[in-house]
């Protein structure tokens, strides 16, 4: 079922904090019942893909995934071996979203990027041969998946944007400033040129932060946005769209290690390119702006206002559900 406006609607689940695989399986159970179109998982502290298993086991309709699987994680092999049996055991509801992560952190994990891109690409490539049968060794020869495997590629530069649509499904961008979404999705777009474009769709997630409180919704994502902005990449990207002044100031208040300072510095501007804040019925309409910008399926990335994530991320079902 979709939203009140006839559009598909998802949640991206977080493993970069404390919930349990129970926990987060239960939030998976529970959206699906309000009527969301798609549970998707984030890779950073628990496996994504095993947890998407757990969902799709566990669920009957709803599309189950990944928003997004490191791909310095796991070989290409393995990656296209479990997303063919998550397929499987879902009938076929899998979306399976790929990304490059951050070079800082890859390294303070022992990991070297390299060429990101290149890397990126060759990567996707390959796992979508291994989902076709295609690949492997003698002895391990890649199976074929049973059911469409899509997947979609993080991408918030134009670059990276033309690398999902030379080799994905889809784009997977996060934290990409509305007004610059439509850029990012024409690159995508031309890339996978007219034989593909009927199904590439552009999935987005989005941080999302509701309370009846629009002052304290605010002040949580200007809070949530400075621990972004410690990361080049959404430095970058944030300049694209016209904050290159702000985020000289952010990067020398976070050399001081001063993340309330920096929130202070975000401006709210910046909060409504890239957030959806406020009551249910604020969110409802900047989501319909991410829609017109260009978001095929917005995917909610639900913080915390004046409570935990697991309430928040409860109540957030509750209140943007359809049924």
């Amino acid at each position: 079922m979709n939203s009140p406006s006839g559009a598909a609607l998802g949640i991206v689940l977080s493993t970069a904090t404390g919930e349990t695989t129970a926990q987060l399986l239960e939030l998976g159970v529970h959206a699906e019942a309000r009527g969301f179109d798609a549970v998707l998982v984030n890779e950073a502290r628990a496996d994504a893909l095993a947890i998407a298993q757990a969902i799709a086991t566990a669920t009957t309709r709803v599309i189950v995934g990944t928003n997004i699987a490191n791909i310095y994680f796991r070989h290409p092999f393995l990656c296209a071996s479990s997303a063919r049996a998550i397929a499987e055991l879902s009938g076929g509801r899998l979306m399976l979203g790929l990304g490059m992560s951050h070079r800082e952190l890859l390294k303070s994990l022992g990991i070297d990027m390299g060429d990101a891109r290149a890397t990126l690409h060759d990567y996707v490539s390959r796992v979508r041969a291994a989902l076709n049968g295609e690949g492997g060794s003698s002895t391990f020869k890649a199976m074929a998946s049973s059911f469409p495997v899509p997947v979609l590629v993080a991408g918030n530069t134009t670059e990276s944007a033309i690398v999902a649509g030379e080799t994905g499904d889809g784009l997977m961008p996060f934290l990409s400033p509305r007004s610059y979404l439509p850029s990012l999705v024409q690159a995508a777009r031309q890339a996978a040129g007219p034989r593909r474009l009927p199904e590439f769709r552009c999935v987005m997630s989005i941080p999302t932060f509701i309370s009846e409180d629009a002052a304290a919704a605010r002040s949580a994502a200007r809070y949530n946005l400075a621990f972004f902005a410690q990361l080049p990449n959404y430095r970058r990207q944030w300049r694209r769209a016209g904050f290159g002044a702000e985020m000289d100031t952010i990067r020398t208040l976070w050399a001081a290690g001063d993340r309330r300072a920096v929130a202070a510095a975000i401006p709210d501007a910046l909060v409504d390119e890239v957030c959806v804040s406020g009551n249910a019925a604020a969110c409802r309409d900047q989501l319909e702006a991410f829609r017109a910008a260009g978001a095929d399926l917005p995917v909610l990335a639900v913080s915390p206002v004046n409570t935990d994530r697991l309430s928040a991320t409860h109540a957030a079902i509750d209140l943007l559900g359809t049924t």
